[in-house]
C-alpha cells in the first residue's frame, strides 16, 4: 500500500474519539478509501471486518435491515460471514461504501452508544436523495475527505522522501531552490500531472515507468464513472454525464466558467442543477464558485449560477481529454512533458491548482466581473483564498506571458486595503517581483 496522509489523521480520530463517534470518509470511487481503512484496521487494531455493500453478505445485510434492534444478533453474523472473531475495545467494523445500505449508516447511532467496537464507514454520493430517504443521519457522525494522491504522495510512491522537505523550506524562507533543482522538481511534477494520483493508476506507472499504461488504467477509471452516472443517477443519468464529458472543452476557454448554453441552446441552470450536484456529490469534480463580494466572508457572497468544474485528478482530465485517441498519437501529453501546452495551458496547469486547494480542504472561489461600461471593473482571478484573516487573490500562469496579470493588478488596486499576500503560480522559480510572489505551481499544496 502506498504511504497516505489521510492515515494519521485515521489515527488521530482513534486516539481522540475513543468509540465515541464514528468516522466517514468521503471520496470518488478509486481514490483508495477502502485500501487505506483496510490497512488501518489491520495494523491498528486486532481483528478488523470490511463490510463491502457494493457486493455484501446478504445475511449481514438482511440482520442489519430487519434487526437493527438486535446488535447481537447482527455482530453474530458478522463475525460468522467474516471468519473473524470481535473484540471488545481492539477491533474496527468498516462500512464501505455505505450509501449502498442507508440502513447501515442509521445503524451507526445505536452503534457508537453500544460502544463494543470502533466504526468507520466510507462512500461517495452520501447525500444524495436516494441515498438518505427515509433514514435518521447519525450526529455520531465525523465526517472527512479522501482525494486522490497529492505530488508529495506521489514523490512518497516513487522512493523520493527528500525533494518535498526541501521544497517545503524554500517556500517558507521565500528563497529561490535554484535553476538546476527547480528544473528538476518541475520535471517531477510534469510527470505527476500526466499520471495523476489515482492510486492504481500510479501503481501501474510505477511497474515500468510507462505512460500508454497509466493512461489505459485512467480510462477504466473513467469509464467506471460513466457506468456509475447510469447506474446511480437515475432520471438525470443523461445531464450528468453531458456535464461530466463537457468538462475538458469548457476547461480549454479563455474564461472557464461552465455555460450551459454548450449543453443545449434552451438548458437552463434550474433544469440541470440536480445534474451538477450529483457530481459534486460523487466527488468526481472540484466546483469553484464566483464570490461576488471579496469585501465578504467568500461563502456569504458565492454565486451559485457562476461556477467552474474542475476534475477531481489531473492525470483523469488528461486522458478524459483524448477522447478515443490513442496515448501513442497525444500531443497533449507530449505538451505536458516538454512544457509547451499552448492553448491547453489553462487547463492542465489550473485544474492542477483546484486539485491542490481541494485536497487541503479549502472550498474554491474564483473573481469574475464584467462591465461594459468601465474596464477597470472588467477582471477574472483565477482563485480566492483565505490564509488566515485575510484574503489572497491567486494567478495561474503556465505561459510566457507570466509577467502579465492586468486583472491582478486592477484587483489589488480596487481591494488592496483588505489584501494579504497576492500570487502567481507559474512555472519558473520563486521570485517577489511588483509585491507580488511568484512561486513555482508545485508549491500550491503550501497556499
Amino acid at each position: 500500500m502506498f504511504r497516505r496522509k489521510i492515515y494519521d489523521s485515521l489515527l488521530a480520530w482513534k486516539m481522540r474519539a475513543h468509540g465515541t463517534t464514528a468516522l466517514l470518509i468521503e471520496g470518488a470511487r478509486r481514490v483508495g478509501k477502502s485500501t487505506v481503512v483496510a490497512e488501518f484496521g489491520r495494523r491498528e487494531y486486532r481483528t478488523c471486518i470490511v463490510v463491502d455493500f457494493m457486493k455484501p453478505n446478504k445475511k449481514v445485510v438482511a440482520a442489519i435491515r430487519n434487526h437493527p434492534d438486535d446488535l447481537n444478533r447482527i455482530f453474530t453474523e458478522l463475525s460468522f460471514a467474516y471468519k473473524t472473531v470481535l473484540h471488545e475495545r481492539e477491533s474496527l467494523i468498516v462500512f464501505d461504501e455505505v450509501q449502498r445500505c442507508p440502513q447501515a449508516r442509521e445503524l451507526i447511532k445505536a452503534l457508537v452508544a453500544d460502544g463494543r467496537y470502533d466504526y468507520i464507514e466510507t462512500g461517495s454520493l452520501i447525500s444524495i436523495r436516494m441515498n438518505v430517504a427515509g433514514i435518521t443521519l447519525p450526529s455520531e457522525e465525523e465526517a472527512i475527505g479522501m482525494y486522490p494522491m497529492d505530488f508529495e504522495e506521489f514523490l512518497w510512491a516513487a522512493g523520493d522522501e527528500v525533494t518535498m522537505p526541501m521544497i517545503r523550506t524554500s517556500f517558507e524562507a521565500r528563497r529561490p531552490l535554484g535553476a538546476d533543482i527547480h528544473e528538476t522538481v518541475m520535471d517531477r511534477y510534469r510527470e505527476y500531472l500526466m499520471v495523476g494520483g489515482m492510486p492504481q493508476v500510479v501503481a501501474k506507472y510505477l511497474e515500468r515507468r510507462d505512460f500508454a499504461a497509466a493512461d489505459h488504467a485512467k480510462r477504466m477509471i473513467l469509464a467506471l464513472y460513466r457506468n456509475d452516472i447510469s447506474k446511480f443517477a437515475k432520471r438525470s443519468a443523461a445531464k450528468v454525464r453531458r456535464i461530466f464529458d463537457g468538462i475538458p472543452g469548457q476547461l480549454t476557454k479563455k474564461e472557464k466558467k461552465y455555460s450551459l448554453a454548450s449543453l443545449g441552446k434552451d438548458a437552463r441552470r434550474r433544469t440541470y442543477e440536480d445534474a451538477f450536484l450529483w457530481l459534486d456529490d460523487a466527488k468526481v469534480v472540484n466546483v469553484a464558485y464566483n464570490a461576488t463580494d471579496p469585501n465578504a466572508a467568500l461563502a456569504m457572497s458565492a454565486d451559485d449560477a457562476t461556477v467552474k468544474l474542475y476534475s477531481s485528478d489531473t492525470g483523469l482530465l488528461l486522458s478524459q481529454s483524448l477522447g478515443d485517441s490513442a496515448y501513442a498519437e497525444s500531443e497533449l501529453y507530449q505538451a505536458v512533458y516538454s512544457g509547451d501546452l499552448g492553448i491547453n495551458e489553462g487547463m492542465v496547469m489550473e485544474n492542477a491548482v483546484a486539485q491542490a486547494f481541494a485536497t487541503n480542504g479549502r472550498k474554491l472561489f474564483f473573481y469574475s466581473r464584467y462591465d461594459l461600461e468601465e474596464a477597470a471593473n472588467r477582471m477574472e482571478i483565477d482563485f480566492l483564498i483565505r490564509r488566515g484573516n485575510v484574503l489572497s487573490p491567486v494567478e495561474v500562469k503556465s505561459g510566457k506571458n507570466w509577467s502579465k496579470h492586468s486583472s491582478l493588478d486592477k484587483f489589488r488596486r480596487k481591494f488592496g486595503e483588505r489584501l494579504g499576500e497576492s500570487f502567481v503560480l507559474y512555472t519558473k522559480d520563486i521570485q517577489v517581483r511588483d509585491g507580488i510572489t511568484h512561486l513555482p505551481i508545485y508549491m500550491a499544496m503550501f497556499l
